[in-house]
């Protein structure tokens, strides 16, 4: 069992190492300016996403779409995930971070044009969408399609619920002493009672938590950098400097400090954001929207609230904190949850129970958001009684997660994660022409607000076709 943990710890380094990395880096980079510098939308993605789309087609609302993916992406990640980043890569990490979300967002409007663009009507009456459509009808290879959306299940069932069960029984049982048991059984049932009501409750709920949330978090952020004023300008001078820094680290190379912060800072940026996982367009395929630009817009926007706002926020705090404590730190003696609670306690009080309660929330909803992913992937696999199957067995591995030991599991569900980006990868490049002549359609035109008729009456088999007509 030893060696086999060790083959998956070593393989799951493999999946996320360079190659990765710099497909991934490479995407973002390349579609900012194949898409011109598509970032300077954002705030008509953020003053679209408060909009109803009035007679648009659809499941859920803009915003319902946004903050399930918004609940799938901020989580633990953009806590722990940053003080991971700054503590392997130090300071300079965090910018790298930052950066690697600025170019995030072209990727992420990328996928959602694709998404809406290729999406189907099922049988069921319900839209499907996501890459692995746009795989099937827009490049016309299946069996890549069907690679992509397994890879999703199984990324959904580990680091989807179990790993993050465990993130909040563990963050419970630290703060309040209770059993990981009992958080685990009262996350299941908790979880049980929002997915039986299907998508539309869960966005609802996603909705409700989400931004209440991510202002509780935000909020204790600014509070601990106005405590932290004196170290706040050091801070972000130790980032910027750092992240450019040629010192030789452990007598190595010229610049490998240089080089760790990066393959830190953008690794864990985009484990942050999903922007090139091919997960957020899952959902917002199934929002109610006149063509494919305006959702993509608003679908973008994730990025910049998840990556750009919070994590950013994130690491200014810890490393002004870390300064507060030692003029110049050692951050590698540090661990990720040791640099995030030292900067929540300088809230007097109440800092260790709102970073207790803001990690057990965003884990919550991120399970809901997989559960999403997971519920797109098996319906394209499978028929209706898979989906069945499926949902009964994800109550049990909600619980599960919070009662065993995860690193084997969290190494198999990172390497599925790292495995969906390749497919994913391929459909954006193969059809970035496509993107390009939609955002040129709508977007550069300035016909934002007109409708697509193509833009969802299409069944399985690539006809038009009339919801109203389906059998009971």
């Amino acid at each position: 069992m030893e060696l086999i943990e060790s083959w998956i710890g070593t393989l799951d380094s493999f999946i996320w190492g360079p190659p990765l990395l710099i497909l991934l880096l490479g995407c973002h980079v390349f579609l900012t300016f194949y898409l011109r510098f598509i970032q300077r939308y954002v705030f008509l993605g953020i003053k679209l996403s408060i909009k109803n789309d009035s007679g648009a087609e659809g499941d859920i609302s803009q915003f319902g779409a946004l903050a399930i993916a918004l609940a799938a992406t901020i989580g633990t990640g953009n806590i722990i995930g940053v003080g991971t980043a700054i503590v392997c890569g130090g300071p300079g990490a965090v910018f790298w971070c930052w950066l690697c979300g600025i170019f995030g967002i072209a990727t992420k409007y990328a996928e959602g044009v694709l998404a809406i663009k290729y999406r189907i009507v099922d049988k069921d009456g319900m839209i499907r969408g996501g890459p692995m459509y746009a795989i099937e009808r827009g490049m016309k290879c299946k069996w890549l399609a069907i690679i992509f959306a397994v890879f999703t299940l199984l990324a959904c069932c580990g680091i989807g619920s179990m790993t993050q069960s465990n993130a909040v029984a563990e963050t419970i049982e630290k703060t309040f002493s209770a059993p990981m048991w009992a958080t685990g059984a009262a996350e299941a049932l908790l979880i049980l009672l929002v997915v039986i009501g299907g998508l539309k409750s869960i966005s609802k709920v996603c909705g409700a938590l989400v931004p209440s949330m991510a202002f509780l978090y935000v909020l204790g952020c600014f509070i601990i950098i106005g405590r932290n004023a004196s170290t706040v300008l050091p801070a972000l001078r130790l980032i910027v400097t750092e992240a450019f820094s040629t010192k030789a680290v452990g007598g190595g190379f010229l610049g490998v400090a240089m080089m760790t912060a990066i393959r830190y800072g953008v690794a864990r940026g985009l484990f942050s954001n999903e922007s090139g996982l091919g997960s957020a367009p899952l959902i917002a395929a199934s929002a109610k929207t006149t063509n494919c630009v305006r959702q993509a817009l608003i679908s973008s926007t994730g990025t910049f609230w998840d990556t750009v706002c919070i994590c950013a926020l994130t690491g200014i705090s810890l490393v002004s904190t870390a300064l507060q404590l030692n003029p110049a730190p050692d951050f590698s003696a540090f661990s990720a949850s040791e640099l995030a609670f030292n900067a929540f306690e300088r809230i007097p009080y109440a800092g260790k129970y709102i970073l207790s309660v803001c990690l057990s929330i965003f884990a919550y909803t991120t399970i809901l958001g997989w559960f999403c992913y997971g519920r797109q992937a098996i319906h394209y696999l499978g028929d209706k009684r898979m989906f069945h199957f499926f949902r009964a067995a994800y109550i049990p591995l909600v619980f599960l997660g919070a009662v065993v030991s995860l690193p084997t599991v969290w190494n198999i569900s990172d390497i599925a994660n790292g495995l969906m980006v390749i497919p994913n990868a391929i459909c954006l490049l193969g059809l970035c022409h496509v993107v390009k002549s939609e955002t040129a359609k709508y977007l550069w035109t300035g016909r934002i607000d007109d409708p697509d008729p193509d833009c969802v009456r299409v069944n399985q088999e690539g006809k038009t076709f009339d919801p109203d007509q389906l059998d009971d």
